[in-house]
């Protein structure tokens, strides 16, 4: 086998802790179907527009056909996608107060296109109203352009995260360029055995949150530690092994791990991941319990989240879980009224 400074470069084999497509040479591939899914549904629902004639919103995405991958060959990222939607929009008319619901066809979103030249289709149920579908037409249909930009964008960075990573060239470029800005760069030199490094350090972040919940703790404890009602609050089959060593999927496969620790109504701790992360990098999360009287304020510590992910990591637990938990909160207690 190849050592560093020999041989054809497309078989050297760095040491790396996850030991896979050496010098980003080899083909990999991801597939983002079921990630674009959630994606574009989290950056078209709720969209509005308004005006002096009325306001819009684009409240739901009927149909969602298609698929997406993220490929890399040669230290280069392929992206692939093709999908056909259908959103749900509803207006009402400000002078009259008149309500009607529309829909918006986007037949071909693809790679072949660029988003200013994707079709986009308004229309609008039978009755008057038409000031609405303009609305729809114009304003609406230039804010679906960019909400589509934006998941294209996230696309190409935030899912694809990990698949090009760095070869052993330039983790020894970075290591020298921060001891010289750290100014020590006679004291602290680089020699090319220190090069010799297992695995690619990930910039991650730590990211602390706090949410008050109508529950007490044991209550709110069960719902991160029940396969049912983790099922109820995420809409989707989850894997539920809630003891130490025990396995943790949510969310189709998007969120997975597993239970580090558990002290009932006080503290769980998950060695917990998103799919689009580097393959094996996990984040710690954290979440403590603590009593209010008839509330619980929820401590989430998550550390190791990849610097590229930070947002989208805030997003997934604000919108997720603690928005969802809510709702469930709220349906049990109107059950039981």
């Amino acid at each position: 086998m190849a050592k560093w400074g020999q041989g054809d470069p497309r078989w050297i084999v760095e040491e790396r802790a996850d030991a896979t497509n050496v010098n980003n040479w080899h083909w990999t591939e991801r597939d983002a179907t079921s990630w674009s899914k959630s994606k574009l549904k989290e950056v078209l629902v709720g969209l509005v527009v308004e005006s002096e004639a009325g306001r819009c919103e684009i409240s739901d995405v009927k149909h969602l056909e298609g698929e997406a991958s993220c490929n890399s060959r040669k230290g280069k990222l392929i992206i692939f996608y093709e999908w056909n939607l259908r959103l749900s929009w509803k207006g009402t008319v400000k002078e009259s107060g008149e309500k009607h619901k529309g829909s918006v066809e986007i037949p071909n979103l693809s790679e072949e296109n660029e988003v200013d030249d994707t079709e986009i289709n308004v229309s609008k149920k039978k009755g008057e109203g038409d000031v609405l579908k303009d609305l729809m037409r114009t304003e609406g249909t230039t804010k679906v352009r960019e909400a589509l930009r934006d998941y294209l964008k996230a696309l190409k960075t935030e899912f694809t995260l990990g698949m090009i990573l760095p070869t052993k060239a330039t983790v020894g470029q970075e290591l020298t360029a921060e001891r010289k800005l750290s100014g020590n760069a006679v004291q602290d030199s680089v020699s090319p055995q220190s090069l010799d490094i297992v695995g690619v350090k990930i910039p991650t972040v730590k990211i602390l949150m706090r949410e008050t919940f109508n529950s007490p703790p044991d209550k709110l404890y069960r719902i991160f530690t029940t396969k049912e009602l983790v099922q109820k609050f995420s809409k989707c089959p989850a894997v539920i092994e809630a003891e130490k060593g025990g396995k943790l999927q949510m969310f189709d496969g998007c969120v997975s791990g597993e239970y580090a620790e558990l002290v009932p109504s006080q503290r769980i701790v998950w060695k917990w991941r998103c799919s689009n992360w580097p393959d094996e990098h996990y984040a710690t999360v954290a979440l403590n319990f603590k009593d209010m009287a008839a509330q619980t304020e929820l401590q989430l510590e998550c550390k190791g989240v990849p610097v590229s992910d930070e947002d989208s990591t805030r997003q997934c637990w604000k919108k997720q879980y603690f928005e969802e938990i809510h709702i469930l909160l709220q349906q049990s207690k109107d059950n039981t009224e």
